[in-house]
């Protein structure tokens, strides 16, 4: 656009606009280094505890330990894998809903085991060799596990037959 074009109030407009937008990005940067400064004055200061806490500067210290030991290479590979974990699973799950929507008797074969599958919390869908808790030899109760089967659904088998 051409500057002679604009008249003096839009002008004045424009700079008003960005003036305010720069006293916006100065206040947020101020307040981010003020909270930052209590923050690190107050755990050395003992009023609040740093071990739970930490503060600022332990933070940074530790990012840049971290840095150096190829936290970038490490970073890299995370999310690589992230991306390939992502994508077979967005493929496996396109792919099989395409089989079921074709397949009328594999969905209905299938319908009954997606409905499980789909009502468990996906942690409980994870290795049992992975545990969060107390496995569920240690209790009557499922307290902390997390396995396949709900062990409350297990005692009562009339869940897996409803509205059939």
């Amino acid at each position: 656009m051409n500057k002679q074009l604009l008249s003096k109030e839009r002008k004045q407009y424009i700079r008003n606009k960005k003036y305010k937008q720069y006293l916006i990005w100065l206040t947020q940067i101020g307040i981010l280094i003020a909270f930052l400064a209590i923050w690190e004055i107050l755990a050395n200061q003992k009023v609040i505890d740093s071990f739970i806490m930490s503060q600022p500067s332990r933070i940074w210290e530790t990012f840049t330990n971290l840095s150096s030991n190829n936290l970038m290479e490490h970073i890299g590979v995370t999310v690589y894998e992230t991306i390939v974990g992502f994508l077979l699973g967005t493929g496996l799950g396109i792919l099989i809903a395409i089989i079921l929507w074709w397949s009328d008797f594999l969905s209905k074969v299938a319908e009954p085991y997606l409905v499980v599958l789909n009502s468990l919390p996906k942690v409980a869908l994870r290795s049992y060799h992975y545990y969060m808790g107390r496995s569920r030899n240690t209790s009557h109760y499922c307290n902390g596990s997390s396995h396949f089967f709900n062990c409350n659904n297990i005692r009562k088998p009339k869940w897996l037959f409803k509205n059939r």
